[in-house]
């Protein structure tokens, strides 16, 4: 069993896809071990994109992610990091299938929707930022 991180972005909150995206994963035989609705602080924002800091788009980033209310999960299944970013889909939505949360939902590159990890390695450093090892739930 491998975790991952994601999170669905305001832009997702604000267009009430929360269940939707909780139900493509689900569906999908991923279990959410870990879930909550929040408003991230500066800090949070800026320890959670700090691999971007210095890139162009790292001030709309972070400004972006703290604009509204966020709900960051912890999924749990065989190739969970692969499959949580097939189902995503392309960053740009633009390049996003049909199907993915991102070629149905996403309008700009920018806002589309939800964030992923996209390692074992990220997944590991983007968790604890958001649930410690006793808010998890064992399915």
């Amino acid at each position: 069993m491998e975790r991952t991180f994601t999170m669905i972005k305001p832009d997702g909150v604000r267009k009430s896809l929360i269940g939707e995206v909780v139900r493509r994963y689900e569906n999908a035989g991923l279990k959410i071990i870990g879930l909550k609705l929040m408003r991230l602080s500066r800090e949070k924002a800026e320890e959670l994109y700090s691999i971007h800091k210095g890139k162009p788009f790292y001030g709309e980033l972070v400004d972006f992610i703290i604009s509204g209310p966020v709900v960051p999960m912890v999924v749990e299944g065989d190739n969970a990091v692969n499959r949580v970013r097939e189902i995503m889909g392309a960053t740009n939505p633009k390049e996003a299938a049909p199907g993915t949360i991102r070629g149905d939902f996403a309008e700009e590159i920018s806002e589309n929707i939800v964030h992923g990890a996209d390692s074992t390695e990220s997944a590991n450093r983007e968790i604890p930022v958001f649930f410690s090892e006793v808010e998890l739930v064992e399915r």
